[in-house]
């Protein structure tokens, strides 16, 4: 029995490449069977056959019985999911650590020496990016937020507002904490009024929902200290978070001179949430 494209489809979301997909779908169709048996069924040239076998066994997919020639296995389909989420999950574990452990030692600091003495001869079109994928952006926001020092300015929509709760609101409320003031320009609606209090117990927030023609304008972009900036360049409904598409730049000439008066002029006509 051949599988399914959807079956594939979904055995590639996991992480499996094309050559272990029909390996190990073919394995589980014969249950066992050698790797030149597997190349025949499979359509996997047998001199990647032995490394890629070898790799579904590291990733506890399968089990190789030793012997000449040697014999593969298939784990069953649900027990194989269970061995790999665990050991994605020690490996996780383990690979935090190590990022613990360089946190705190030398070479830290001298990667942080490097950056520090190189990022003052880099030119401001040099710190610019495309931002791809809804992750990118908010892991760049997130640094941004963090790297404040005196303001954080952000217009959003109905969704980038609930994701500022969901995503943010610790790092947030430190900032606020700290001194950082803190401006959110977005449609406060029945849907969205719950969240905008909450967030107003840190930030100042004004509702754009009632000015005349912002909803031609409605978009994400997140300033930052009147340096920085992130803006998004899809739509957050219609298009999918992987698609997400979105732009960063340092660039304190288009900041001053476009964004922050954009931001201001939207915030003047907005009316405050309390």
């Amino acid at each position: 029995m051949v599988a399914s494209s959807k079956a594939l489809d979904a055995l590639k979301a996991i992480g499996l490449n094309k050559y272990e997909r029909n390996l190990w779908v073919a394995l589980l169709s014969r249950g066992a069977s050698t790797a030149g048996e597997l190349s025949d069924i499979s359509n996997v040239p047998r001199s990647r056959c032995y490394d890629v076998l070898e790799s579904l066994a590291d990733r506890g997919f399968i089990v190789i019985q030793p012997g000449k020639p040697l014999r593969y296995v298939a784990i069953h389909p649900r027990e194989a999911m269970e061995r790999v989420k665990k050991k994605i999950s020690e490996e996780s574990v383990e690979m935090t650590k190590r990022i613990d452990r360089l946190e705190k030692s030398e070479t830290i600091k001298e990667l942080e020496r490097l950056h520090k003495d190189n990022i003052k001869t880099v030119q401001p079109a040099d710190l610019t990016g495309a931002l791809k994928g809804r992750y990118a952006m908010l892991q760049q926001v997130e640094t941004m937020f963090k790297n404040a020092k005196k303001s954080i300015k952000l217009m959003t929509t109905e969704a980038g507002l609930a994701e500022l709760i969901d995503q943010h609101s610790s790092i947030l409320k430190k900032a606020a904490k700290s001194g950082i003031k803190i401006q959110i320009a977005a449609p406060v609606t029945k849907k969205t009024a719950d969240i905008a209090k909450e967030l107003a117990k840190y930030a100042d927030i004004r509702n754009i929902a009632d000015i005349e023609h912002v909803e031609k304008m409605l978009g994400r972009f997140y300033i930052v200290d009147g340096e920085e900036f992130v803006i998004g360049l899809t739509d957050d409904i219609k298009t999918h978070p992987t698609q997400d598409v979105a732009f960063w730049t340092q660039s304190s000439h288009a900041t001053e001179n476009v964004f922050d008066p954009m931001f201001n002029l939207v915030w003047h006509h907005a009316k405050p949430v309390k």
